[in-house]
């Protein structure tokens, strides 16, 4: 399950971002979102895997965000051109 979450991070284009309950869905079962979060959590290559594209449902980063926070999150985003307005993002514009 681990490989499919990692391999999911890799098909997120530049300037979007997926939600959890979009890759726990890819993965058969939409109620592994948890699942899916903890998996991120131990990413093991933030620079292979990009998991700061993963937000929650309503658009939100991850104040527990493995890799230096939510603050690194959001700049992350922002570097792909991503408009991140209360550490939110809008997911009808920038959902894949």
């Amino acid at each position: 399950m681990k490989d499919k979450v990692y391999s999911y991070l890799l098909k997120i284009p530049v300037g979007k971002v997926a939600t959890y309950k979009q890759i726990a869905e890819y993965l058969g079962n939409p109620k592994l979102a948890r699942v899916v979060g903890n998996i991120l959590h131990n990413n093991p290559s933030e620079e292979k895997y990009p998991c700061y594209k993963v937000v929650n449902s309503k658009g939100q980063l991850s104040y527990s965000f493995a890799f230096g926070g939510i603050e690194n999150q959001k700049e992350k985003l922002e570097a792909e051109g991503i408009e991140v307005v209360n550490y939110k993002v809008d997911l009808q514009k920038y959902g894949v």
